[in-house]
């Protein structure tokens, strides 16, 4: 009698293990996709003919059933033709290592950062990834977005392939929020050196100001800084104007008012 209560019991167990198991396992798929369509729907001003449903279904082909270290950057060219990337003529803002500081700057004073893109604003803090063999969506045990051995996963490569659109768009006067508090405002490594300042269209971008933020009196400078030398020789050999300000976020405030005014007196 002990023996086939002990066997009812285990066998119980192992049912309720197995229900939860694969409530967790389907339900991350559930809860990704929800947040993702939920986000979708409530971004203002998304363009009616980008339909949340299209566009989930063309975002997770790119990892679908993938090795997780093998979605290359191209994987989402088919996700930034669904929803292209149209930022406002002399509202684009690029930020590297002051992404609380620039969104911030950007919502007051109406620019609009990658992050606040309709697929930047969706995918904004998330991981997934897709594992071989499998149609599911995974959220945990996924490699880092920054992971040194694995740097083609989904999170890294959508990023970086979306960062690319988003400076295919840049137009007119662009600013760029660095941070002044470290060595390389401008670094190497980072996605703005990378990707965003090589894709510039002198064609299309007139200028670009540079905001070094930083609560310090000591720190990086405009002039003497090697790593923002590098930028202005960079952007300016491109045939781009390059300005550059240093100051705490209020005093940048008022910076970005006086050329949000001068932008609309001379277009």
């Amino acid at each position: 009698m002990e023996k086939k209560c002990c066997v009812i019991i285990c066998g119980c167990l192992i049912v309720i293990v197995l229900g939860v198991t694969l409530g967790l396992v389907f339900g991350l798929r559930k809860d990704f996709k929800t947040t993702f369509i939920d986000k979708c729907e409530k971004f203002p001003g998304r363009n009616a003919g980008h339909g949340c449903q299209n566009i989930w279904s063309v975002f997770e082909r790119a990892y679908i059933g993938k090795d997780p270290c093998k979605v290359p950057v191209e994987a989402y060219d088919p996700l930034i033709y669904t929803v292209p990337v149209d930022p406002p003529y002399d509202r684009m803002m690029f930020w590297s290592k002051t992404k609380n500081v620039a969104s911030e700057f950007a919502t007051t004073n109406n620019y609009v950062i990658l992050d606040k893109t309709l697929l930047g604003n969706i995918l904004d803090g998330l991981t997934w990834c897709g594992k071989e063999g499998s149609s599911e969506t995974f959220t945990t045990g996924c490699p880092g977005r920054s992971d040194k051995n694995c740097l083609n996963n989904p999170v890294h490569s959508f990023w970086n392939r979306a960062s690319a659109a988003f400076a295919d768009g840049a137009s007119g006067q662009v600013t760029a929020m660095l941070n002044g508090a470290i060595d390389e405002p401008y670094d190497p490594t980072s996605v703005f050196a990378r990707i965003e300042v090589k894709r510039l269209n002198p064609n299309k971008v007139n200028s670009l100001n540079v905001f070094l933020v930083n609560q310090k009196k000591d720190g990086a400078s405009c002039d003497n800084n090697q790593s923002l030398r590098d930028l202005r020789v960079e952007v300016q050999q491109k045939g781009i104007t390059y300005s550059c300000n240093r100051g705490d976020r209020v005093w940048l405030s008022h910076v970005l008012l006086l050329l949000s005014f001068l932008s609309i007196s001379t277009s």
